[in-house]
């Protein structure tokens, strides 16, 4: 396998992952094919690097990205498009339960039966990454508040492997993260304000 491939690979993924989180920021239904392609080519990337929890989180992602895709176009009100919106007190606390439990779980696994160069930090990214991945293919605003913290995490995690290119694009994820926290909010105002009394 040439050397250059995985650069080649890595600089492709990075600028499908730009699209697609813009894509997502907008609402629009192309960030889902867009990141389909991402994330395929992603595995690779993770594979080569040793990061397998990021690996198997891409694998996931693959499940993940076509589920979004469906509800989108059919998981709203009489089966047509999401709207976004908040999470409950109650989901948002058992989410934080299962965000708790599921980084010490998997990155004890990691740690015990890998040769994973970062357990806990990675099964960090990873569970965060389930969690708003789905929350994301609900349209919830909580979707992004994880996905700040995640991309926080991943800049570090990814200057320590010298994945500067998808360290950058972490970097400018967490941007767009931050602004689509700030859209999808200002997007719900404006439905309550809309909706019927």
């Amino acid at each position: 396998m040439p050397d250059w491939l995985p650069t080649v690979v890595e600089w492709t993924a990075a600028a499908l992952g730009f699209a697609c989180v813009v894509l997502t920021v907008r609402q629009n239904m192309w960030c889902w094919p867009t990141g389909l392609l991402q994330v395929l080519l992603y595995i690779y990337v993770f594979l080569s690097a040793r990061l397998y929890s990021d690996m198997i989180l891409h694998v996931i992602y693959v499940v993940l990205q076509v589920y979004g895709w469906w509800a989108w176009l059919h998981g709203g009100k009489d089966k047509g498009r999401l709207q976004t919106s908040w999470l409950s007190g109650r989901v948002r606390a058992a989410w934080a339960l299962v965000i708790f439990a599921g980084t010490f779980t998997w990155g004890f696994l990691m740690a015990r039966f890998t040769d994973a160069a970062l357990p806990y930090w990675d099964a960090a990214t990873t569970v965060l990454s389930i969690v708003a991945q789905y929350l994301l293919a609900h349209k919830k605003i909580e979707s992004w508040v994880l996905w700040i913290v995640v991309d926080i995490l991943c800049v570090g995690i990814y200057f320590v492997k010298d994945l500067h290119t998808t360290m950058v694009l972490y970097a400018v994820f967490l941007v767009l993260a931050v602004m689509g926290l700030k859209k999808w909010t200002q997007s719900t105002q404006k439905q309550l304000a809309a909706a019927p009394a």
